[in-house]
């Protein structure tokens, strides 16, 4: 009797994981393959940073409310800084609010590969996913404090507008710019790790050249140096969440006591959309998350090597 053959199994698939070739080897596939774990990583920061806290998520209000005391007493009655005609509060609040999403972010991102370093010996996946999950994790907190700030608008006499409607577009700004900038801290915290030390210095400097001062108060005879003010992506975020949410809807008899005068009111009422502001800081906003994508490409390889 013929003897049958010997039953082979089919050869096991082979992935064969090589470095990017091209300009920056960005693999869109590959990151939508991997959505569910860019969704891990996110839900797994926001549990782990309310999760065992005493005010869970108050501390998404208390954040903001706080500093917004602290601008309204030192800049705002100490200083007396210019507040482009609004009250202090919904001047210094929605500066604040974006901005405060906008650090998140950016330290988020800077500091995600050196806290996942035991991942990135184990595993491959694309690394992008840990800085961009830095950087979803705070739109939580964001949502939270906007909460706060529309309940703000209706004690000072302000409703909401259409032109919230831009809302989403200086998001996108922001989180582009925070992510450009991480994407770069990342990969440069991997190999120097006292970027972790010199990042709270940089985003508390950039702050202050962001929230503080109006643009409308820096001098036209400044020239070259008021455009390169322009130039920080953000004066162009924080200018334009201000005008979306201050920007009001009603006449000066619905307006309540905490509304200045009809001066003020006058003011903001003539008070012109930052489209300029705009229009600078977005291609150097896609300029920055360019560059941080080319940047972070480059020096993938040598992360789990070094890190």
């Amino acid at each position: 009797m013929a003897q049958a053959p010997p039953v082979t199994s089919p050869p096991k698939p082979v992935l064969e994981i090589r470095p990017p070739k091209g300009w920056i080897g960005l693999d869109l596939n590959e990151l939508w393959d991997f959505r569910e774990l860019l969704f891990f990583f996110s839900w797994r920061d926001i549990k782990v940073r309310y999760k065992q806290s005493l005010l869970g998520v108050a501390w998404a209000v208390l954040g903001p409310l706080a500093h917004t005391v602290v601008f309204v007493v030192i800049f705002g009655a100490i200083a007396k800084m210019p507040t482009d005609g609004l009250p202090k509060w919904l001047f210094y609040m929605p500066g604040l609010i974006i901005w405060e999403y906008f650090a998140g972010s950016l330290t988020n991102a800077s500091n995600s590969l050196v806290r996942q370093a035991h991942i990135l010996k184990k595993t491959y996946f694309p690394r992008l996913l840990i800085p961009l999950s830095g950087c979803l994790t705070p739109v939580v907190d964001l949502l939270i404090a906007c909460v706060l700030l529309v309940g703000l608008m209706f004690v000072f006499g302000f409703t909401p507008a259409p032109s919230a409607f831009l809302i989403p577009l200086l998001l996108i700004m922001a989180m582009a710019s925070a992510l450009g900038m991480g994407l770069v801290f990342a990969a440069l915290n991997v190999r120097y790790r006292d970027i972790h030390y010199a990042l709270p210095l940089v985003t508390q400097l950039w702050k202050y050249c962001s929230v503080v001062v109006p643009f409308s108060e820096i001098p036209a005879e400044w020239g070259p140096w008021r455009f390169a003010f322009a130039l920080n992506p953000m004066v162009g975020v924080v200018e334009g969440f201000r005008w979306c949410v201050s920007h009001p809807y009603m006449s000066m008899e619905q307006a309540d006591a905490p509304m200045q005068t009809e001066a003020a009111f006058q003011a903001i009422s003539e008070a012109v959309a930052p489209l300029e502001l705009i229009a600078i800081g977005l291609p150097v906003t896609l300029l920055i998350f360019v560059f941080g994508l080319y940047y972070f490409k480059r020096m993938e390889k040598y992360f789990a090597d070094i890190v």
